[in-house]
């Protein structure tokens, strides 16, 4: 692939819970003018304080590199890994969406929560709330087909990745 071909990169950064890491790594992308498509950020080692940010961003080879680079500098951080590059990875977000309508379109927007596997988790007589979870195009597909439903709000997480197989991300 080219330095100048954009790809779209999930990284995972293993880091100290601590106040200001989640500004520092934000920091570093803005004050380098580096988009983030999506950001998660949770404690996932209470015992060692540890939390895991996945970061999804896109640029070139290059900009990845740098990306990868910069935030493994930073003091806070054990680990950095591209999980788009390191081997298979399984990629999901969750979202909410609330679907505001009545009669035909309300009985559609369910028929196709069934097909999409979406749950109803909040229902009155004039609106549902649906929680799904997957990749994002499965949900992009989803929220476009209940636009014309009555599509109200959408609540996304941001993407969550992990490696596949025994490949693990740890300090």
């Amino acid at each position: 692939m080219s330095d100048s071909m954009q790809r779209t990169a999930t990284i995972a950064v293993l880091v100290e819970n601590e106040a200001g890491i989640l500004a520092r790594v934000v920091g570093l992308f803005s004050g380098r003018g580096y988009n983030i498509e999506s950001l998660t950020v949770a404690p996932v080692d209470e015992e060692r304080r540890l939390s895991r940010i996945t970061v999804v961003t896109s640029g070139s080879d290059m900009i990845i590199e740098q990306i990868k680079a910069q935030l493994d500098r930073l003091v806070p951080v054990h680990k950095v890994a591209d999980l788009s590059l390191e081997g298979p990875h399984l990629t999901r977000e969750l979202a909410l969406i609330k679907v505001i309508g009545r009669g035909e379109n309300r009985m559609e927007a369910l028929r196709l929560a069934d097909a999409f596997r979406a749950r109803v988790v909040d229902a009155t007589t004039e609106s549902l709330v649906f929680e799904m979870t997957g990749s994002a195009d499965k949900i992009d597909a989803y929220v476009a087909l209940m636009r014309p439903l009555g599509l109200a709000e959408v609540s996304r997480t941001g993407a969550v990745g992990i490696a596949r197989g025994p490949r693990r991300l740890s300090a």
